[in-house]
Parts: structure tokens; C-alpha cells; sequence
């Protein structure tokens, strides 16, 4: 398949940020607003932009702050969940919409989720692609998952000052190789973040420690990128750099903190789920229990798609969020 080309960029001129975005349809009724995850762009949602735009839909890809052709903060707190949720209300003003669709997968998911339960009058739906929507944690997130998942898990290697950096850009390309791939052949199916070490065991999801001996030429998984697509991811973040990016980790901490006292509860909001059934990372069964937090909810299943589901499975995914729009936003 022919991936479709973006729109030409337009430009949101938001005061502490300029945000890239590439806009689809007439801005008449409710936007949809895609957002992305790590490491990713505006430019993964292209399959869905043509097809909302072939279906007379109004929809909005953005490179959020950190990303691509948008603004790069300088401090770590400028990326945290306010800031992000805070940009997405300023998106809507800037297109003049009262509330908005918001879709995320992968960090953009929790970018989403957290539209509404911070700003729930101008979130019209959300659409989570593999990421699931939690309750606040009992405890900090982090110190969880370095107990249950080890100190080279990756979200814990990225709170370490400027090595996450210095991994992920000593070569670019390989890092994209290594990340934007399909499952290997066979893969069983993941607990994710569920995950629990024995003691002695070694750290789960190390990304940062296999990066830095991985190999493409050894690498058999198969590609779901032609090497035209993939160079815009690497041409983009050979300019961009990964702080802003990593930044978005750093402030696991933080958001949870400055949660305290939210009700992580969505009530009156309509919600769809999107799992994929062979995510390694955030699997289906992450999903399972969303039912108890969201009064609204419809829930999908991807088949045969790793963890970059929009890409890998777009006419699915494509046909999942265009009939849920059709039933619930109109």
C-alpha cells in the first residue's frame, strides 16, 4: 500500500510553544486531534488523516511539544501531563472548536485519558490506541516498576540525566531501526508492565541496554515502513534530538503527584478502547479492566499487530475509529 502524504504543515502559535499540525476536512462540527507517542510524529497518523479526509471528517495531527516541528522547551517540568493536556485545549482555540475528539496511542494515550479527566468540557471523546486508561497508582509509578521491573526497565533508565540522550542519539538510524518494526514471528503473548521479576532476575524491557548492541543486520523482524517513511522519522529526530522526548518520562513522578485528589473515573464521556493483540509493551490484558473506570466504554481488538497498531493495521484501525465516530460524535 502507497502511504498517503501529509498535508502541508500549519503552525499554532501558542504562547509558551508553537505547535506543528497537519489538518484534514472543513472545520465545521467536532475535530478529531491524533496524537502521537515515543518516538513518534504527527507523520504516524497519516493513514488516518486520508481517511478521515475521504470520509468528510474534520482531523488534526499533531507534533506535540518535544517533537518534530513543534517548540522544545528547555526544562524537564515543561513536559509535564498539564502542560501536554494544556497544549490540546489551546490546539482547540487556535481552531476555533469548543471540544474535540482526542486519540492517542502509546504516550499520547495517556495525553488523552488525562484530556478527560482535566479538561472533560472540551473532550467530546476519547480514543485510546493500545495505551489503557489506569486509576492513580497506590504508590509512585516509578518506584513500582523499578521493584516489579528492575532499574534497566526503560521507563526507569530514563530518569537517569543525559544517558538516555547520549544512547538514543549516538546513531539515529539505528535507533529507528530497532524501534519501528513488527513483532518477530511467533511471539507469545506479553504481560507488559505486569510483568513480575524474580529476584536476581534480569531487568524487563531494557531497551536502552539492547540498543546499545543491537545490530540491524541481524534484526529478522519484519518491517512495516517503507525506507522513504522511515527516513522522515529519522530525519526528524536527527534534528530534533530525544530530550524533549525523554522529558515526557521524567515527569512519571511528577504527574502522579500533582494527581492527587482527581477522580480518574470518566463519567458521561464516550470512550473506545483499541488493543493489539500482540503488544509486547501494552497488551490487551492491560485493557481488561477499563470497564470500572469508564462509564462509556467500547472495547476493539487489532489482530496480528504489534505495538505501532496505526501503522501496522490502519485499514483496521481506520475502520474502528470511523464507525465509532459515525455511531457516538456524528
Amino acid at each position: 500500500m502507497t502511504a498517503p502524504a501529509l498535508p502541508p504543515v500549519q503552525y499554532a502559535d501558542l504562547g509558551e510553544v508553537r505547535l506543528a499540525y497537519y489538518e484534514v476536512g472543513e472545520r465545521t462540527g467536532t475535530p478529531i486531534i491524533f496524537c502521537h507517542g515515543f518516538p513518534e510524529l504527527a507523520y504516524s497518523w497519516r493513514h488516518q488523516l486520508e481517511a478521515c479526509r475521504a470520509a468528510g471528517r474534520w482531523a488534526i495531527a499533531v507534533d506535540q511539544r518535544g517533537y518534530g516541528g513543534s517548540s522544545r522547551p528547555p526544562k524537564v517540568e515543561d513536559y509535564d501531563i498539564e502542560h501536554l493536556t494544556a497544549d490540546l485545549v489551546a490546539l482547540l482555540d487556535h481552531v476555533g472548536a469548543k471540544k474535540g475528539v482526542f486519540c492517542g496511542h502509546d504516550w499520547g494515550g495517556f495525553v488523552v485519558w488525562s484530556m478527560a479527566i482535566r479538561h472533560p468540557s472540551r473532550t467530546a471523546g476519547v480514543i485510546g490506541v493500545n495505551t489503557p486508561h489506569n486509576d492513580r497508582a497506590p504508590a509512585d509509578p516509578i518506584a513500582i516498576m523499578r521493584n516489579r521491573l528492575g532499574e534497566q526497565m526503560y521507563i526507569v533508565a530514563f530518569q537517569q540525566p543525559d544517558e538516555p540522550e547520549r544512547v538514543l542519539e549516538a546513531d539515529v538510524e539505528k535507533t529507528m531501526a530497532f524501534f519501528l518494526k513488527r513483532p518477530p514471528e511467533g511471539q507469545a503473548p506479553s504481560a507488559g508492565f505486569a510483568s513480575e521479576r524474580k529476584p536476581g532476575d534480569p531487568s524487563v524491557f531494557p531497551l536502552l541496554e539492547i540498543l546499545k548492541v543491537y545490530d540491524p543486520a541481524y534484526d529478522t523482524r519484519p518491517d512495516f515502513l517503507t525506507p522513504a517513511e522511515r527516513q522522515v522519522f529519522v530525519d526528524a529526530f536527527k534534528a530534533s534530538g530525544f530530550r524533549g522526548p525523554v522529558n515526557w518520562y521524567r515527569n512519571f513522578t511528577r504527574n502522579w503527584e500533582r494527581s492527587a485528589g482527581l477522580d480518574h473515573h470518566i463519567k458521561g464521556i464516550p470512550c473506545l478502547m483499541i488493543t493489539a493483540e500482540l503488544d509486547a509493551v501494552l497488551p490487551p490484558s492491560a485493557a481488561a479492566h477499563m470497564g470500572g473506570l469508564i462509564d462509556d466504554l467500547e472495547t476493539v481488538l487489532v489482530e496480528g499487530s504489534g505495538h505501532w497498531t496505526q501503522q501496522e493495521k490502519p485499514e483496521a484501525v481506520n475502520a474502528f475509529i470511523l464507525d465509532w465516530l459515525r455511531r457516538r460524535i456524528g
